[in-house]
């Protein structure tokens, strides 16, 4: 069986995650389900990156330990990847005892190899994004990723010789061209970042204490990146003096899943750090676009941040699921609005979903008292809906191997919206009428429920909840991703899916805040 490791990015203990945030986790869940689906041995790592100035300075204004505050976040971001049905095989913490001591062990063996080295760091500090930058790099002054004022700071570092590999990582990326995707971020750390000239980066920092300190200069803590990136590989078992099978099986990871806003830290820091290493570099990493809310990035400064435990509250775990994994383009920014949220459940996942599922289990029940085999009376507009449920494992294939999420849960729908078209044209009731249409009814309601049965099977990574509703009402176990000729029902009883919502009332009560 084949391996496959997955990861996120680890999220930043300085508060609780918005649905942007979210998205990513769910994004790696649909990826770990499809693989496991596929037949793949999956490993999914997530967790938490909990060290930091930032997190020093929120915890003593809390009036709490650094550790007593990362608890706590660590804990509500927990809750919500678990709120989301996500299903990670390990929730990693940098404040992880293990961690800390194989982070010390990387830094003395990047130091004894020359690749670290003590100088002093005077640079333009941005504390929220724990980031030094030049004159040149600032945006009207201010901070490039944020928008915040920057500080002069000097102190004396560590630095890491990121020039020293800046020309194989060159040559690396353009030999691999799937390393980087979407190809667009590709060409924007070659020409933008790389290019130009790496510059030697800090890796440690003195002015704050919160940290993993350097084991023989304690003065010093271990700066963020260096902490932060090799937690994909300190949590499955790598170790300078001597990795366990877990590393040796698990590495290199076959996905780095990030927001597009960290890509150059995965791309450029990671890979070099792991050249120092002498570690092969993950296959893939993949720099997905962001979940905006009104065409406008959330942030709390802004008021316009949606929490996903709020949406689940109101719309349920597998359509907030749904809403986010299709919407949110391969390389776009996607939007999020309470208004479209509404309509995509009620188009797609009341009208076209649950409205084939109820009818084909009602009429199963009504005409044939729940049970009913293939007795093979078919008509010419048959063949194209039996060929699209043949396709379609391929056709999904196609586009997850692409990490075309959305891309993937348009291929189910249109055999879905394809199945109704099928009743329309089929008239059910009209054939329940004449006694000598028996078997042609009874091969209609067969078909219809095996693409029910083989879309709610490929559903599962996507909305698993629903899927397990749908294998459970049809009652049929088999997990074949195609027509079945000889496969045979005695259904449930029809529960709704999804309800439709009235969309005015319930965005005036939202409104009111009921």
């Amino acid at each position: 069986m084949d391996k496959y490791y997955i990861s996120t990015a680890i999220a930043y203990t300085s508060g609780k995650p918005h649905i942007g945030n979210t998205y990513e986790v769910v994004l790696a869940d649909s990826i770990a389900r499809y693989k496991r689906l596929k037949g793949y041995d999956v490993y999914f790592q997530t967790g938490t990156d909990e060290h930091g100035e930032k997190i020093q300075i929120k915890a003593e204004a809390a009036g709490i330990t650094p550790q007593e505050y990362v608890d706590n976040i660590a804990g509500q971001i927990k809750d919500i990847w678990d709120i989301m049905n996500t299903s990670y095989d390990r929730f990693v913490r940098t404040t992880d005892k293990n961690h800390e001591r194989v982070v010390q062990k990387i830094f003395k063996k990047m130091y004894d190899k020359g690749d670290i080295y003590l100088g002093e760091y005077k640079g333009l500090y941005c504390t929220p994004c724990e980031s030094f930058w030049t004159e040149s790099q600032l945006v009207n002054g201010k901070c490039p990723d944020c928008g915040r004022d920057v500080e002069e700071k000097v102190e004396q570092a560590y630095f890491f010789r990121l020039s020293k590999y800046q020309d194989r990582l060159v040559e690396y990326i353009e030999s691999h061209p799937d390393f980087i995707k979407p190809e667009s971020r590709k060409n924007e750390m070659i020409n933008n970042f790389i290019k130009p000239g790496l510059q030697d980066l800090c890796v440690s920092r003195t002015s704050f204490n919160w940290g993993i300190p350097v084991d023989f200069d304690p003065k010093h803590v271990v700066y963020v990146w260096l902490d932060a990136l090799t937690n994909y590989i300190t949590n499955i078992g790598y170790d300078p003096d001597g990795s366990n099978e877990e590393f040796n099986k698990l590495w290199p990871a076959d996905l780095h899943l990030i927001g597009k806003d960290i890509i150059r830290f995965h791309t450029i820091y990671w890979p070099c750090f792991l050249f120092s290493l002498d570690l092969p570099l993950p296959k893939q990493v993949f720099g997905h676009p962001w979940l905006l809310t009104n065409n406008d990035k959330m942030s709390k400064s802004k008021g316009n941040v949606i929490y996903a435990d709020d949406l689940v509250r109101v719309f349920g775990t597998d359509a907030v699921r749904y809403y986010v994994l299709h919407e949110i383009p391969y390389a776009n920014d996607g939007n999020l609005t309470y208004d479209l949220l509404i309509e995509r459940i009620n188009s797609d996942l009341a009208n076209v979903l649950g409205n084939l599922v109820n009818r084909t289990i009602s009429m199963v029940n009504k005409y044939f008292d729940g049970t009913v085999t293939n007795k093979g009376v078919f008509e010419d507009y048959d063949k194209e809906l039996i060929s699209m449920i043949n396709e379609l494992d391929s056709k999904v294939e196609k586009k997850m191997d692409n990490l075309e999420i959305g891309a993937s849960l348009d291929e189910i729908f249109d055999v879905l919206r394809r199945s109704n078209k099928f009743i329309d044209e089929a008239t059910p009731w009209v054939l329940a009428k004449e006694e000598d249409k028996k078997d042609r009814l009874e091969t209609v309601l067969y078909s219809l429920l095996e693409s029910i049965r083989v879309c709610g099977l490929l559903l599962k990574p996507f909305i698993p909840e629903t899927s397990d509703k749908i294998k459970s009402q049809i009652n049929n176990t088999k997990e074949e991703l195609k027509y079945l000729e000889d496969n045979s029902y005695t259904v449930g009883t029809p529960e709704a899916l999804f309800m439709r919502i009235d969309k005015n009332k319930l965005l005036e009560e939202l409104e009111k805040g009921e």
